[in-house]
């Protein structure tokens, strides 16, 4: 298991520094670590509001942890597949968690550091020129400052 929680989430020509959130969902935390680098293609989520999702392949087995279907802009919630395709969900803006099975509940696995004006960005992005590569992996000591 990663020891520090920083971890670096690269969008198109976007980077973040965001915290794993290891006490609020200790065991979707660690299968999210298992997954570095977790390399996809980051879209708008069409159900959700204002926010992107990130699909999973498979299903992890993992019961909620503190799961919410109203996360904050920033509050990235691993949702693992029991109704709708595993995914993360990525909230910019005013959002509900939700898919065509109707509103879903996701795990709080990561939480952006700092200011939310490029995340809002990365949205508005998205929504002009559609998928994006997204990377998400553990910070190097260059990376973390």
């Amino acid at each position: 298991m990663i020891l520090n929680p920083r971890v670096l989430l690269a969008v198109g020509s976007y980077s973040f520094h965001v915290t794993i959130e290891h006490e609020t969902a200790p065991l979707a935390s660690a299968w999210l670590i298992k997954q570095f680098p977790l390399k996809g293609a980051l879209q708008h989520a069409r159900w959700s509001g204002e926010a992107a999702w990130l699909p999973l392949g498979g299903a992890p087995q993992l019961v909620p942890e503190n799961a919410t279907a109203h996360p904050r802009p920033g509050q990235i919630l691993l949702y693992a597949g029991m109704i709708s395709q595993a995914e993360l969900l990525i909230p910019y803006g005013a959002c509900t968690f939700a898919s065509k099975a109707g509103t879903l509940a996701g795990s709080p696995v990561i939480t952006l550091d700092g200011s939310l004006e490029d995340l809002v960005a990365l949205g508005s992005l998205l929504i002009a020129k559609g998928t994006q590569n997204l990377t998400l992996h553990s910070c190097s000591a260059e990376e973390s400052t």
